[in-house]
């Protein structure tokens, strides 16, 4: 017995010596390198083509658009796509005696708004007029008719006579530039389509022809589908039947389980692995080069960590790692990745009733910047001339006037699993654990001086969502309070110095990273 007891007693003493020699070791320092003189190519701003809105009317509202051209200039989106463009509260069509009407009032107010900020329409086509539709199924607060249409004639004319008008008032040159989507994910039958699989093909094809019937380059595509589905079948059925297709779009979230959130009350739960839409866009990317049309666009119409309104991950630091994370594994499989949204002004569900209740936005109803926002903005600021560098979590470029930019990141998914919902986990402040130090060294920079800028978001950094739990969550903010958590989370640079270079032309910078940081450093040359 005596002996059994000497064997555990030993056991237990290696262990523990081993536990204390492991914690005893420094955090290994991560390094990031690149030279100055090793382009490897120009950066690939796909990320930046496109960003998403909930529906067109929205866009009518001095809100919505004083938002979006602040995200314009900061930003540097060039496209935006938004649902409901032909729908009810749009005023675009109605019958008299049975014959159309058309009106595109609402329609010009919102697309001179763009052109006017020099924005580009993604154009999706849906949903349906109530006094075209062949049914009276809708989805969403706003009433959006999704059946198909009773008269594809006049469904045709509609769609002729609209992209006709704005040939008209924009210009061939202009409107051959756009991209003209049919319908949105109708694989999600009964929620986004009444029909079936074939009544999507029909629809697909009416549509595309009539677009093309104005203007043969002007450019027409779908499915627009969830989940990155229908890929092969549309392509497959454009092929065989000689239908018009220019490019696909689909759809994808990093969401492992849950449903489409239309009511405000269903649990979603994060994909584990932080590589799963990037890993999905690279299989759709496949798909159509392995297809029979293999030249196609591919458009990521739709894309964020949760496809529903009701995820606080949207409001939190975490996010703009995500983002991060994925636009840098996924931008040379795709032609833009529209992300969803680029505002809380979004009512699926109606108006919200609180600031930040998890909305797909960069920006909430207060014009309050979200960490997701600052990924945005470090991306747009990049120079375009992408330098050589072996870490997958960091870009470093340069720009024509010889300044470096250099953004890096953490990003880990620290979400138990199935054993609660982002509604619960991410609910709470998640304080960031440390992951030791990074230091940044670029080599054979040109001598001279140079201001460095240190920008920076994660947890209690730019952090908009923290300083909001420290306010107490409240149900409405103040103005004091909007003020407060701007002040709090400016992006002003954490840091601003002057450094020489010199004839060996090296910069180091050692940063303390956190899980979820993001760093951006800006050598300036002065």
């Amino acid at each position: 017995m005596m002996k059994n007891f000497n064997k555990r007693f030993f056991a237990l003493l290696a262990a523990v010596w081993i536990t204390l020699t492991v914690s005893a070791q420094p955090a290994k320092t991560r390094e990031i390198s690149a030279d100055f003189k090793q382009i490897s190519g120009p950066l690939n701003r796909n990320f930046l083509k496109c960003v998403g809105a909930g529906r067109a009317n929205e866009g009518l509202r001095a809100d919505w658009q004083r938002q979006l051209r602040m995200a314009k200039q900061e930003c540097g989106f060039e496209y935006i796509r938004f649902h409901g463009l032909l729908a009810d509260d749009m005023g675009v069509y109605r019958e008299e005696r049975g014959r159309p009407v058309l009106n595109w009032q609402y329609i010009d107010e919102l697309f001179d708004f763009l052109i006017s900020i020099k924005m580009k329409p993604f154009v999706e086509i849906g949903f349906m007029p109530a006094a075209l539709a062949s049914g009276d199924k809708t989805i969403f607060w706003w009433k959006g008719n999704i059946t198909p249409p009773k008269d594809y004639n006049k469904w045709n004319d509609l769609i002729r006579s609209l992209v006709k008008h704005w040939t008209e008032r924009y210009g061939r040159e202009e409107v051959k530039t756009w991209y003209f989507e049919v319908w949105n994910e109708p694989n999600l039958r009964n929620l986004f389509f009444s029909g079936s699989h074939e009544d999507y093909f029909k629809l697909y094809r009416e549509t595309a022809s009539a677009v093309k019937s104005v203007d043969a380059v002007y450019r027409v595509g779908g499915p627009g589908s969830a989940g990155n589905a229908w890929i092969p079948d549309l392509i497959n059925f454009c092929s065989t039947n000689k239908v018009p297709i220019d490019f696909i779009s689909t759809h994808d979230y990093g969401v492992k389980q849950g449903y489409l959130d239309t009511s405000g009350r269903v649990g979603t739960i994060i994909n584990p692995n932080k590589n799963s839409v990037a890993n999905n866009m690279a299989r759709s990317r496949k798909a159509i080069s392995n297809s029979a049309i293999p030249g196609l666009e591919l458009h990521y119409t739709e894309w964020s960590t949760s496809y529903t309104p009701s995820d606080p991950i949207h409001d939190t630091y975490e996010e703009a790692a995500y983002i991060l994370n994925t636009v840098n594994r996924a931008a040379n499989d795709v032609n833009s990745m529209s992300y969803w949204t680029f505002t809380d002004i979004f009512e699926e569900q109606g108006p919200r009733a609180t600031p930040f209740h998890g909305g797909f936005g960069l920006i909430n109803y207060q014009d309050i910047k979200k960490p997701a926002y600052y990924a945005y903005k470090f991306l747009n600021e990049l120079g375009g001339q992408r330098l050589a560098n072996a870490d997958s979590s960091a870009i470093i470029c340069k720009d024509k006037s010889g300044n470096v930019q250099a953004l890096l990141w953490d990003c880990t998914i620290d979400h138990p699993g199935d054993s609660t919902n982002n509604q619960v986990f991410y609910k709470r402040l998640i304080p960031a654990k440390p992951i030791g130090s990074t230091r940044l060294k670029l080599r054979n920079l040109p001598a001279g001086k140079y201001r460095v800028e240190v920008y920076q978001t994660g947890y209690r950094v730019n952090d908009v969502y923290a300083t909001y739990h420290d306010l107490g969550s409240p149900s409405q903010l103040t103005l004091q309070q909007v003020a407060t958590i701007k002040k709090n989370n400016s992006g002003a640079p954490l840091m601003v110095s002057t450094v020489t270079i010199g004839s060996g032309g090296t910069f180091e910078k050692v940063l303390n990273m956190r899980q979820n940081d993001v760093y951006f450093v800006k050598l300036i040359k002065l």
